[in-house]
């Protein structure tokens, strides 16, 4: 599972930079490869309590736990085998929708339907709907306000030099939020929002001083200040933007989507232990650092296919309409974590991609790219539902006495 979270998820970070070509495939993976395995395992321990325990209810396993270890290594095996399918094919499917699906299908074949807790299903088919619009809606927008101010101005060099500085204000500012918000509990640092918030603004404010120091420094590609030479030093700056973008969120990633891989592995744990499933034990190191290393080897193995698809495939990316879908992406994240929106970040992303293509124009998108995505999209939960119902009564016949 975790292996199938890097060959497909991991996309979502680095897709826009290696289809923009701010980044090559190699430079993406050693990048992301250091900074997933880095969230998994320093920051990946709070985020499992909903996977071990907010989909089932765990009390119908009380008086037979075997269910729950059948169960939950069902989820398991059939959320891998899909994102296997997925990723092969290219196509960026959901993660956590995938190992959702597949708690559903085993609470239903060996629990029943009342086990399910179906508000929170319901929940994440609104996000199918919520993530990729509003990430599409804000991408949109960013670019636009990059068009508007920058591109179509009449020296878009020097005004990227003027407005850089609040660009990388902003990116610093996101990427703050994405890395402190949730707390770096591992580390022993819990942030409150105001304090997030706080330290993100001070962060970012030194981001853009600095910026602006390195940005008047730049010359022009080529030396000269031709309209075609200033737009290549426009999209060598805001490639460094991207990089960083894509950083963060490689990060948050890997602290967050780990969960999907080692929140069942936790279950398993606790129920061969006597464990009681609703506590808020600590997630050992070594179930984290399976997880990170699982995730970058899916990610150096197959990962390239589900960046061909979001990179370059869907619209063709420059670093500034790169740096538009990621920004978007990273700031949905933000606001639906705060309101308690569960959204996928694939989904969040794919949709920041469609509206910096809409933004150049319907035609600039390959519609029947995103037909095949959207579809990939509506089969995950079922497909992950039926293969679990298959494992639970797999492993159920061959280890029960």
């Amino acid at each position: 599972m975790a292996w199938g979270i890097g060959a497909n998820d991991v996309a979502n970070a680095m897709g826009t930079s290696v289809g923009s070509r701010a980044l090559t495939v190699r430079r993406a993976i050693l990048l992301a490869a250091v900074l997933e395995f880095t969230g998994a395992f320093l920051v990946g321990g709070h985020v499992t309590e909903t996977i071990r325990t907010g989909i089932v209810d765990v009390s119908a396993t009380a008086e037979r736990p075997e269910l729950l270890v059948y169960g939950m290594l069902a989820s398991l095996a059939a959320a891998g085998v899909w994102l296997l399918i997925a990723s092969r094919a290219g196509w960026p499917v959901s993660t956590t929708h995938s190992i959702v699906g597949a708690i559903v299908g085993f609470a239903v074949a060996g629990l029943g339907m009342e086990a399910v807790v179906w508000s929170k299903i319901g929940q994440i088919v609104a996000s199918w709907v919520v993530s990729p619009l509003l990430g599409g809606t804000i991408a949109y927008l960013i670019f636009g306000v990059i068009q508007r101010h920058i591109l179509d101005h009449e020296q878009p060099f020097r005004q990227a030099q003027r407005l850089g500085p609040a660009f990388v204000f902003v990116v610093v500012f996101v990427l703050g939020l994405v890395t402190l918000f949730k707390g770096l509990k591992n580390l022993k640092l819990d942030f409150s929002l105001p304090e997030a918030m706080a330290l993100s603004a001070l962060l970012a404010l030194l981001g853009a001083v600095v910026g602006r120091v390195l940005l008047l420094r730049v010359r022009p590609a080529g030396g000269v200040e031709t309209a075609d030479f200033q737009f290549a030093s426009v999209e060598r700056i805001f490639g460094v933007l991207q990089v960083m973008t894509a950083a963060a969120v490689a990060f948050a990633h890997g602290s967050n989507d780990v969960a999907n891989a080692i929140g069942p592995l936790a279950a398993v744990f606790a129920a061969t232990r006597d464990a009681a499933l609703e506590t808020r034990a600590a997630v050992p190191l070594w179930m984290l650092a399976i997880g990170g290393l699982g995730i970058v080897i899916g990610l150096a193995t197959y990962g390239y296919r589900v960046m061909e698809t979001v990179g370059r495939r869907i619209t063709e990316l420059t670093p500034t309409r790169g740096l538009s879908a990621e920004l978007a992406a990273a700031i949905t994240i933000v606001v639906a974590s705060r309101a308690g929106i569960p959204v996928s970040t694939t989904h969040t992303l794919v949709g920041s991609v469609l509206g910096v293509g809409l933004a150049r124009g319907i035609g600039a998108l390959d519609l029947r790219v995103v037909g095949r995505i959207v579809l990939s999209w509506i089969a995950t939960l079922p497909t992950g539902a039926l293969l679990a119902a298959f494992f639970f009564y797999f492993f159920k016949g061959v280890f029960a006495p």
